[in-house]
This record gives C-alpha cells, structure tokens and sequence, in this order.
C-alpha cells in the first residue's frame, strides 16, 4: 500500500466497557479488540496470515464472518474494528446477519469504521488509543463500488433486526446496537 496516498487521517479512543463473551470480526492484524478485552475476545478473520500476525492473549479462529459456526445466542457481545469496510455489501448483510443470530438476547453488536465515498483504493491511517495503549495502523481496502456511512451500515444492522442504541457519524464512525 506504500504506493498509494493515505485518504483519511484519524484519531480512535476505545476503552474496555464490554462484559462477557465477545466476538471480534476481523480481529486478525493489529487485533485491537483482543489487545483490549483478552480472554474475553474470540477473534475471527478469513485470513490466516491476519490470525497469525494478531499478538497472543486471546483466541483466535479462522473463519467466514457470513457464515458462523456457532450456536444461537453465543455471545454477550459482537465488535468488528475497521473491518465492515472489507465486505462487499451482499456478505456484509449476511455477515450481520449471522452476527444478530449468535448474540444473546439483550447483546451488544459495537461497529466501527469509516465513511467511503469510493475505493480505488481507500486507505486510513488511524492513532489509536487502547484503553491507555498507543497503536498506529493503517487499514486499506480497494473494492469497486465500495460505498458505506453510517446511515448505510446503521440501515443494514436495522434490517437484521438490531436496535441502535448509540451513533456518532462522521469520516470514522461508531454504531452501538442491541439485540433485543
């Protein structure tokens, strides 16, 4: 990605709030949410090389976010950190699809990301602060008629059946819901 100019710049601040089992979408690379929240975290990316690269202190599975391999009502809480910007729209909804199927009755699903006008490619530099942790990374992704905002990942989540419960748009954005 070296050949290519950063398009957005941001600062993120997350501190550990989550209780409970959680399920991290795309928690290879950098692994921030297992970074945080460690044995609580369960932490799936389709990547190997993403799992491999993730530091130690939490569990880490290979696996399809369209098509989890988990009972209903599994978890207590569903992150996905910078990663719904990688799905194509149609696996995206059955990504959250699946993620409402495995959350408990009254869960939380935390999403965060950004705004994309279009891919070709988007790339975001982030500072992070991990509950007192500094990280810098970058998170690109290069997919035609890639287009998300909030309003566009809050309306899919709604369709799934979740209830938002917390939203601040803008170039990073973050969605809170709950399964009833």
């Amino acid at each position: 990605m070296s050949d290519y100019q950063v398009t957005l710049h941001a600062f993120v601040s997350l501190r550990r709030e989550l209780q409970g089992k959680i399920l991290d979408i795309g928690g290879g690379g950098e692994g921030i949410i297992g970074r945080i929240y460690q044995k609580q975290v369960l932490a799936i990316d389709n990547r190997q090389d993403e799992l491999d690269e993730a530091p130690d202190g939490f569990e880490k599975q290979r696996m399809d976010a369209a098509d989890l391999r988990f009972a209903e009502a599994s978890f207590d809480a569903v992150t996905a950190f910078f990663s719904v910007m990688y799905f194509p729209e149609a696996t995206l909804k059955k990504a959250l699809s699946e993620a409402f199927r495995v959350l408990k009755p009254g869960g939380t699903l935390c999403l965060w990301d950004a705004r994309i006008e279009k891919a070709d490619p988007f790339i975001i530099e982030l500072d992070i602060d991990a509950n007192g942790t500094d990280i810098h990374t970058t998170y690109g992704v290069y997919l035609d008629h890639k287009h998300q905002s909030a309003a566009s990942i809050q309306a899919l989540c709604l369709s799934c059946g979740f209830q938002l419960i917390e939203s601040h748009p803008g170039d990073t954005f973050y969605l809170q819901f709950q399964k009833p």
